[in-house]
Formats: structure tokens, sequence, C-alpha cells
């Protein structure tokens, strides 16, 4: 007897991981067994508004025992990037040669795989914040708007997109480190951060944004171009990463104000300053060795929902034309000094035995970044 394979089709929509933002369905899908063979076609759209990367697989039941899918290729599995007329292909005759069945349902269904290792962005609206620091006095910032993660990298979504990257072309000069997947990665230098940016951008089916002689940036130690036009990722520049710190503040020294406190941050307390409320280590956090890091999001978000903006880890930012990148918002090990919003980590020379800023500097724990995209 000649063997049918006939689908009906059934649509499985997504729910979203942790908010609205990873907002993706499974569409249209649709089934059929290509003509004159036991090959059966399934086809689906994924969409995914915000991008990302997902999990995709399948699923085929109906009628009697359920086939075994050894033999399936095509877009299913992980690092599937949003798009219609996705395929998967089953060879139904291989796996199961001696069935006969003509009600089927295929079931295909995505999760995202970034959402558990980061929490998505957040947009800044465009404008000038223009003020008199405390400290520091005027100040002027004008940026158009950007979208920005809301919190520092994890190393959990910097392991999964640096795997990707090795299997893709990429080299990097560290392997980033992290004291649990939901803490901050550090122990990276800017090549590094700016090379998973590109990776990270090509995962989610983006366009790089650092290229070399209008190629991707993905091996060496060269200071790329920055096409501001892409609409992958890159690091913020010091304008919109300061910027974003103040969270649609004017006029104060952090995030939230003029008074820092462990309760406000994780960062090296001293009490002897009239801004600072807390003394030493934070408590909660200086167990287990160094790095006393944070998970990501220990603390309250600024006005614009940006976490650890200040103290947890320094982060890397983009350079001003002819020098060198700045690092921004402090650090566990660093006072509270370090952590207001217009205080860059080089301007005292301060940082460990190096003087000066350097792209190869990977501060061994206590650098990490966050990234943005301006389209």
């Amino acid at each position: 007897m000649k063997k049918r394979i006939v689908f009906l089709l059934k649509v499985c929509l997504f729910a979203a991981i942790s908010s609205s933002a990873y907002a993706a369905a499974v569409e249209n899908v649709r089934a059929a067994q290509r003509p004159r063979s036991n090959v059966v076609e399934i086809f689906y759209d994924l969409e995914a508004p915000e991008g990302g990367v997902y999990d995709v697989s399948v699923s085929i039941a109906g009628g009697g025992d359920a086939p075994a899918l050894s033999t399936l290729s095509g877009d299913f599995g992980p690092d599937i990037i949003p798009g219609r007329n996705k395929k998967i292909e089953w060879d139904a005759g291989a796996d199961w040669s001696q069935h006969v069945q003509s009600n089927l349902v295929a079931t295909v269904t995505a999760t995202r795989l970034d959402a558990e290792l980061s929490m998505g962005m957040v947009f800044i609206p465009g404008g000038t914040n223009s003020d008199t620091d405390p400290d520091f006095g005027p100040y002027s910032l004008s940026v158009e708007s950007f979208y920005m993660d809301k919190t520092e990298i994890t190393y959990a979504h910097w392991k999964r997109v640096y795997n990707w990257a090795l299997q893709h072309g990429y080299s990097f000069d560290n392997q980033g480190s992290g004291k649990g997947n939901n803490h901050p990665v550090h122990t990276i230098n800017w090549y590094d951060c700016v090379k998973w940016c590109n990776a990270r951008s090509e995962m989610e089916g983006l366009t790089p944004t650092y290229l070399t002689g209008g190629v991707i940036y993905r091996v060496g130690q060269f200071r790329p171009d920055e096409d501001f036009n892409a609409n992958g990722y890159s690091l913020p520049t010091d304008t919109e990463w300061e910027y974003a710190a103040r969270g649609g503040l004017r006029s104060k020294l952090f995030p939230w104000g003029n008074i820092i406190s462990h309760s406000k941050a994780n960062y090296y307390g001293d009490d002897s300053l009239v801004f600072d409320m807390s003394g030493g280590y934070h408590p909660n956090f200086s167990t287990e060795g160094t790095p006393f890091t944070s998970p990501v999001a220990s603390f309250a978000a600024n006005g614009f929902g940006l976490y650890d903006m200040a103290g947890n880890v320094w982060e890397w930012t983009n350079p001003v034309a002819g020098f060198d990148p700045d690092i921004r918002g402090g650090s566990w090990c660093e006072g509270s000094y370090f952590c207001r919003c217009q205080k860059s980590g080089w301007d005292s020379g301060f940082i460990y035995p190096y003087p000066e800023p350097s792209l190869h500097h990977a501060a061994h724990h206590a650098i990490g970044f966050r990234s943005v995209r301006r389209h």
C-alpha cells in the first residue's frame, strides 16, 4: 500500500517569557508531503518585532504512536532568527517507514533563547539635558533617540553570542568571565565588546555596525569604522551613556539624585563623603571571593528604566574621534566618587597600573558593557 501522510495545520503562539518586549508568534504553519516522495515539508513564519534568537522545535502527533523525528533538517533548533517562509524538512519514509497515517498534526514552537539572559532594551527619547552638575559645573548633552540594554550584558548572554561567534569567523582577545550567569560579564577589552556587538547583530539578522574597509569587523585589533546608519548593536557614545544614566533628571550627581548608599548601588562606600551614606563593600555581595559583583537589576531602575548605571561594573563606551574610549559608571570595587553620572574612569589615571585608557585593557574583573541600537 502506498504511504499517505497528510498534515492538518496547527498554529502555536509563542508566550512572552519575561516582558511584552519579547512578544513573538509562530504563524502561517503549513505542511505537505512532497510529490512522489516521503519527505514532508513544514513551512512557518516567525514574527518577532523585537528581533532576538529562538529555539524552534517541531512535534508531530495524531492517530496512534508519535513518529520518530531523527531526520529533521532546516530551520529548527537553536539560533533561529525571525523571518517568513522558514522551512523544516522531515524524511518520514526513513523515520516511519512501516506506518501509514492520514491524520497527523504538526506543531511548531519557538522559545526566545536570550529572553532569560537579558532583560531587553528600553527606548531612550532624544533631546537635550543641560544644567549644572553639583560637582562638575555646567554640562550639555544632546542625543537623538536610541535603544539601550536595560542591564549590563550578563555572563550568560555573553557566552551565548561568544560561542556562536567562534563558529562564524570571529576571534577575541579574552573569553570573558562572570561570577554567575545573571551577573555582568567582565574581563573583556574594548575590541572584544565591539566584535561581540557585531556577532549579536548577525545572530539576530541585523546589519553589523563596526566595519574595517567596508568588511564586517570580526578579527584582529583594529580601530573599526562605525556605520551609524546600521540597525545593529554598538557601544554607546560617551554622551549617549551619560544622557541615559541621568534618566531624565537634571543637575544630579547620581542616576536617582544626590545621595548614594548601598540601598541604591553596588560600590565601595565611603561615609566620610557628604553624599555617601554607606561604608565599605556592599554587605550583600562581598562573599565567596572577588569579584563582588551583584546580579543585574538588583537595584531600582532609573527614570529611563535602566539598571546599574552606577556601580557593579564599569561600562565601555565608544571613542570620541581621535581619542581612546571611556569607561563610565563605577564598579563594585570603586568608591562613590566614581559612580557619579559625569565622572569618567580615566579622568585621574586611577585605574590599577594603567595611567592611560587602552583599547586592549581588560581591567581584570571590573569592566563590562551594555549595547545600544540607533535604528
